[in-house]
């Protein structure tokens, strides 16, 4: 795991290497309440190809759980996504200028995990 500082001067555990074991074994540290949601999300990657086409799924996939990772290890960015995704829920409709407001910050947290786990 290699250690980068967030922009909020801190992190709960370092950033795992980019290996689905190491990923899977950071996020049962930060949100165990999550692996089941990461393995029902391998299945649905490992089938949604042709036989041998199966690596473009298993990349994204492990690039968006390394991503979801790093929101969970960053104080800073997962309260803003923890804001965001309230706010996503709390609003009456998709057409609610607060409802496309929160999804924007959803999708800017989620672009920095990327970027961050790119880097």
């Amino acid at each position: 795991m290699t250690t980068q500082p967030d922009h909020h001067g801190h992190e709960l555990v370092p950033r795992p290497e980019r290996t689905p074991a190491a990923v899977r074994v950071a996020l049962a540290r930060l949100a165990p309440h999550r692996l089941s949601e990461m393995e029902q999300h391998k299945e649905q990657a490992l089938g949604g190809g042709p036989p041998g086409r199966q690596a473009r799924p298993l990349q994204y996939w492990l690039t968006y759980w390394q991503a979801q990772v790093e929101i969970e290890r960053r104080p800073g960015l997962r309260s803003r996504y923890q804001a965001a995704l309230g706010a996503v829920q709390s609003t009456t409709g998709s057409d609610a200028p607060e409802f496309r407001a929160a999804r924007a910050e959803l999708r800017a947290v989620e672009s920095e995990a990327r970027q961050a786990v790119s880097a």
